[in-house]
């Protein structure tokens, strides 16, 4: 399934969403023109390496990474299926906090997704990057703020279909997915999606969205 758009409309211009998706896009296009040599030694520098974190091994840059592995991306697909959803997601989000706290609570949720990925992998030594956590932080948020949005969402089967789905499915459905695929990786599974950095920026957006909240959302949009 891929989500193509929502029907709440922003009351005001999300100006930390669109800056949000110009640096990681800026800084992942300056990376890429470096070519695989250069990325793999940035990757090394910047990415988060848990085991770095907890003190197993010293080969990454210490805890900077806990901030700096959210504006790399590890491909062309991984940036635009982030910034995709950071776009459809973030802007409603950032309507109800103001650029400034969102840009603090979108920070705040890619923390939690790392303390979570370090949490059930402490001595893994392999790079992580991407935003996933940070907006996955995001669509927990959205998940509690507007449950009946109707997102329309490409669906492939024998037969392409586009689907309205209520968020609190879609969303349900996705964060469901990531548990699941968290629990096969603690089984024993392989995998280079970081399950469990989805379900800890989720759950972050979830605890603490309410505390960056500027004003409250418009209820009459809220239950369409």
């Amino acid at each position: 399934m891929f989500p193509l758009r929502d029907n709440i409309p922003s009351q005001n211009p999300p100006y930390m969403t669109v800056i949000l998706v110009i640096v990681n896009t800026v800084i992942f296009t300056y990376i890429w023109l470096m070519g695989p040599n250069g990325m793999e030694q940035v990757f090394n520098r910047y990415a988060l390496i848990p085991a770095d974190i907890t003190g197993v091994s010293q080969q990454g840059g210490g805890w900077a990474t806990l901030f700096t592995s959210m504006f790399l991306h590890g491909g062309w697909l991984h940036l635009i299926g982030n910034m995709w959803a950071l776009w459809l997601f973030g802007d409603n989000v950032e309507d109800l906090m103001g650029p400034l706290n969102f840009l603090l609570f979108y920070l705040v949720c890619g923390l939690g997704a790392a303390a979570v990925h370090i949490y059930v992998d402490p001595v893994s030594t392999v790079p992580t990057v991407g935003a996933s956590g940070a907006i996955a932080g995001i669509m927990g948020a959205y998940f509690l703020l507007y449950p009946r949005a109707r997102v329309t969402t490409l669906v492939f089967t024998l037969f392409i279909w586009f689907v309205d789905i209520p968020a609190y499915i879609y969303l349900g459905f996705w964060i469901l997915m990531q548990l699941l695929g968290g629990t096969a990786v603690l089984a024993g599974g392989a995998s280079q999606i970081a399950f469990w950095a989805h379900v800890g920026g989720f759950a972050a957006g979830m605890l603490f969205y309410s505390l960056f909240k500027t004003r409250q959302e418009n209820r009459r949009i809220y239950w369409e």
